[in-house]
């Protein structure tokens, strides 16, 4: 394509709706993987709160099998219940933060017209087949 094409006011027009379209469909992309990486985030930090509480209850457990000093004794009886406290903690948190990211995508609306199109399909029958190439037509 030449320059004297894209600089015809017509042409000019075409590109730019085009673009439009794609930047809607960008979004769409950028949003889908946000909400991946929100979900991907909530288990990461599971993770990190069942490392601690296992970290802490075998801490403990070493602690009164390995040293004979009470107060280590004392110490690895503190570290155990400690240990499982922040397990539940972590789990109880993890499954909240679910909740409200399943809420937050079920109840998102996609905003190019193609996505619309498919959301609002889905939303009338909701057992028909979207990947088939005539769905969205």
């Amino acid at each position: 394509m030449n320059w004297k094409g894209i600089l015809n006011g017509k042409k000019r027009k075409e590109i730019k709706k085009d673009l439009k379209v794609q930047e809607k469909q960008n979004i769409e992309v950028r949003d889908q993987l946000a909400m991946e990486r929100t979900e991907l985030a909530n288990e990461r930090t599971l993770l990190a709160y069942s490392r601690t509480a296992m970290a802490l209850v075998l801490a403990g457990l070493s602690f009164i099998k390995f040293f004979e000093d009470p107060v280590y004794k004392g110490l690895g009886a503190m570290f155990i219940p400690i240990g499982i406290a922040i397990g539940i903690v972590g789990y109880r948190r993890y499954c909240k933060k679910q909740e409200r990211i399943q809420h937050h995508t079920s109840t998102y609306v996609p905003t190019s017209p193609v996505h619309a199109k498919v959301a609002a399909q889905e939303k009338a029958d909701p057992t028909a087949d979207t990947n088939s190439p005539n769905s969205i037509v």
